[in-house]
């Protein structure tokens, strides 16, 4: 499949993410809509400093964002990324069922996590690095994981490569073209159903219940609780209530 963007691909790295944050910092050119894919990284980062599975066959790969003062805040690239995350993946499972964003950077199918975002900003660019379980899904001793293997799908890293950044550079540019609205809409109707029940784990490892209640224009997620009190979340943990792994 030919995506009409560079991707360059690697046998072995670090990590992705680290090498365009380098490249950035050394003033190398980084282009935008460029890509990194790696067969194996011996570094990966996962959010809070999770280890980052790096499977031979999956998808490990880098790109980079180029911040423009039009632009909406930096921090919702999470919600333009995981939308199309979504899109690519579903063009090759043929159909979305059980397949669902969860809020700030998960794809999970079936309740178990497929793919992960990391966004690391360096001045006025921000790195996305994504991973999608294609061929095998790691052992995580707090969460379910798949793959796309186990329902029966070969999928081609450099296919797969090709049509996310395709999907990517669609949604960066309805992003910064249509708006925040139109970017918050698209992953709403991908992610839980209005009324979930979520369990949040804060930074101080309190937990707190309650349902889901949409997603604010800061991109940060909004969780009613049970007295009614509407609680704005823009950063830690949050898993949905009968996740598997929750």
């Amino acid at each position: 499949m030919t995506s009409g963007h560079r991707i360059e691909t690697v046998e072995q790295i670090g990590s992705t993410n680290a090498e365009l944050l380098r490249r950035l910092a050394s003033c190398e050119t980084a282009e935008e809509g460029a890509w990194l894919v790696a067969d194996r990284q011996g570094e990966g980062r996962g959010r809070l400093g999770r280890e980052w599975s790096d499977g031979a066959g999956n998808f490990m790969g880098s790109t980079l964002v180029h911040l423009r003062s039009s632009d909406p805040a930096p921090q919702t690239l999470a919600l333009v990324a995981g939308v199309a995350l979504y899109e690519a993946i579903s063009k090759f499972i043929g159909n979305a069922q059980g397949l669902l964003l969860k809020w700030p950077n998960d794809v999970l199918l079936d309740g178990a996590k497929l793919a992960g975002i990391l966004l690391e900003r360096s001045g006025d660019a921000v790195v996305i690095g994504i991973g999608v379980n294609l061929l095998k899904a790691p052992d995580l001793p707090d969460r379910a994981t798949a793959a796309l293997a186990s329902r029966g799908l070969s999928v081609d890293r450099d296919d797969f490569a090709g049509e996310l950044a395709h999907c990517l550079a669609s949604e960066l540019s309805s992003w910064r073209k249509s708006g925040l609205a139109e970017t918050i809409s698209r992953w709403t109707i991908r992610g839980p159903h209005i009324g979930a029940p979520l369990r949040y784990l804060g930074v101080t490892d309190t937990t707190e219940d309650g349902t889901f209640a949409g997603i604010d224009q800061d991109g940060a997620l909004m969780m009613r609780l049970a007295n009614g009190t509407m609680r704005v979340i823009h950063a830690g943990e949050v898993s949905l209530i009968g996740e598997e792994g929750a």
